[in-house]
């Protein structure tokens, strides 16, 4: 049976016990569950639960998908080798549809294309591969769960979104010990028993709002996750050979399947239970029976559930949701990808009438080629007949590469009178505690500064972690706020970065109060119309922001320069440099996330 999660045992016994109950509820029902984001990398953890959840699946099919793989061994399409020998197109299955009724397992998940990962959520939500291509037409059903292997470091751009909110589970086994390994759950025999009884199980109406109540309340947006906490529930029931859903079952959902998922805290709403519960209770008599109305056992209910998932949200995100802070990847990473140059991984080909010194991707000529073979031989002489292959300019397919662009990290540091009274300190320590951590991941740094008549340049784009250290020490405080100085030099840097083909991020800490304008003279109003001007310029290049306002009191005119620029907006007017530090890694995504 799948007993109700422990609250305090030990963190690695715990973070098992959980996979194991994922692994379990998946074997169940893998199509109706969608998948699970298992965030580990190689090691004897992951392969034992690999293991594990493959002997849970009995007889149907896993299909391991690489990195690399092409449409057409995905979706099927021409076998060319055969095609070529018959003279017309002989079509052949792929990956999607040989693994119908088993699991797909994703390698190197976090590198997965958007194109791959569209392609793999088109066929779940249509249960049917569909291959329209090189003259021929074939649909097949199919209906399978996803186990995507998520290797991601803090610079990687993680699973497709896309792909996530069709996995119902997301799991961590990096902290796990081997020694707390145990596979002794389930056998494949029960999970087919549980099979069998899946159809059968109903699910309470008062489960079901409970379930989207929860959902709600944590700030789950998505209405995949209330379909998917409403179906392990449902498989968890068939596993405890139950014929109806209890709160048990929805606990261990709410748990599994929408902790993970929390954006927001639960409101605290004491308050009003309090005074609610005052008067019920004096509105009993001494004589009569304490009985729950329906209404109060359906509240009862949502309660049980909410703290089940409220219990389960993991400490990294938890910390993040009370902080205020969701974590988000906004860009600029290192290794981000550019598909120019005539260098990099090669990632699928695209036709194309000449070469122009590019590469020839000669699987996809000869496959464009293939079903032409026979009308091209009829309409052409007879020694042009003898030819085995016969290829056009149309038929030219030249590889597409990837490279791997350099990421440079911009900080816009406000070293104006204000700021200087109130955080310039705080601000320093911050920023070279990220400053130590961006040379760490390979990126570039550069550090503009800004008061006085104007700002500056004071460190080009560079690893140096010596000079960016030696730069932001000798940075003075004082004078005014020449906001739009700051926000036109910093445009002016991260277009030229992008027109190189890097990708710049920028982080901007200052009040947002401008008082100096662009030719170096006072005045509040015309700085501060300029300085909205000027961050209408940054939002053109189109690169991502995060505005950090380190005033004491946040006022109104950093969130509109926020909303100008197109940047995030973080008002922190009481962060220490660990704490400012901390949140710009939140922010942008550089800080890992542990579930489970």
């Amino acid at each position: 049976m799948l007993a109700p999660l422990d609250r305090e045992p030990d963190p690695s016994g715990r973070a098992w016990e959980l996979a194991v109950r994922v692994a379990v509820l998946f074997a169940i029902d893998p199509a109706g569950l969608g998948g699970v984001r298992v965030r580990a990398h190689a090691g004897p953890v992951r392969d034992a639960w690999l293991a594990m959840l493959k002997a849970l699946m009995g007889e149907r099919a896993w299909v391991r998908v690489p990195q690399s793989v092409t449409d057409e061994r995905l979706l099927g399409g021409l076998d060319l080798p055969a095609t070529l020998s018959a003279g017309r197109p002989i079509s052949q299955s792929g990956l999607l549809a040989s693994v119908d009724g088993g699991v797909l397992v994703l390698s190197m998940a976090e590198r997965v294309s958007r194109a791959t990962a569209a392609r793999i959520t088109q066929s779940m939500d249509n249960a049917q591969v569909v291959v329209e291509r090189d003259g021929i037409r074939q649909q097949t059903s199919t209906q399978f769960g996803v186990v995507a292997l998520d290797e991601a470091t803090p610079e990687d751009d993680g699973l497709p979104e896309a792909l996530c909110d069709r996995m119902a589970f997301d799991i961590d086994l990096r902290a796990i010990s081997p020694r707390f390994i145990d596979n002794t759950m389930a056998s494949a025999e029960e999970i087919n028993a549980a099979r069998e009884r899946l159809e059968a199980i109903e699910l309470p109406e008062a489960m079901i709002d409970a379930l989207c109540s929860a959902a709600m309340a944590l700030g789950v947006s998505s209405l995949r996750a209330c379909s998917f906490a409403l179906s392990a529930a449902r498989a968890s029931a068939a596993f405890d050979d139950n014929e109806c859903c209890n709160d048990d079952d929805a606990q261990l959902a709410a748990a599994l399947v929408l902790a993970p998922r929390a954006t927001r805290l639960p409101q605290d709403d004491n308050d009003e239970d309090d005074g609610s519960a005052e008067s019920a209770e004096s509105s009993q008599t001494p004589d009569q029976p304490e009985t729950q109305s329906p209404l109060s056992q359906q509240q009862a209910m949502e309660d049980r559930v909410l703290d089940a998932a409220q219990a389960a949200i993991p400490p990294n995100l938890l910390a993040a949701l009370i902080s205020g802070i969701k974590p988000a990847r906004m860009g600029g990473k290192s290794g981000a990808h550019s598909n120019a140059g005539a260098h990099g991984r090669p990632v699928g080909s695209r036709r194309a009438n000449n070469l122009r010194g590019r590469r020839l991707h000669l699987v996809d000529t000869l496959r464009a080629a293939a079903p032409w073979q026979r009308l091209r031989r009829a309409l052409s002489g007879e020694a042009v007949a003898k030819a085995r292959v016969l290829v056009r300019a149309e038929d030219f397919h030249v590889t597409r590469i990837r490279q791997r662009s350099a990421s440079v990290t911009v900080f816009v540091v406000d070293a104006s009178g204000s700021s200087a009274m109130h955080r310039l300190s705080e601000v320093k320590g911050a920023i070279e505690m990220l400053l130590a951590e961006c040379y760490v991941r390979r990126d570039q740094v550069a550090l503009v500064a800004f008061r006085g008549r104007s700002a500056e340049l004071l460190l080009p784009p560079t690893r140096s972690l010596t000079a960016a250290r030696r730069r932001l020490s000798g940075l003075p405080g004082g004078g005014g706020t020449p906001l739009a100085s700051a926000l036109e030099v910093t445009a002016s840097l991260v277009d030229s970065l992008a027109r190189r083909g890097q990708s710049p991020l920028v982080v901007l800490l200052t009040d947002g109060r401008a008082n100096v304008a662009l030719d170096g003279s006072g005045g509040r109003e015309r700085a501060q119309q300029e300085a909205m001007q000027t961050a209408q310029q940054l939002a053109q290049v189109q690169v991502p922001v995060l505005l950090i306002d380190t005033s004491p009191k946040p006022q109104q005119e950093a969130a509109t320069l926020a909303r100008a620029m197109r940047a995030r907006y973080l008002p922190l007017p009481h962060a220490g440099s660990a704490q400012l530090a901390q949140t710009v890694r939140l922010a942008t995504g550089t800080e890992p996330r542990a579930f489970g």
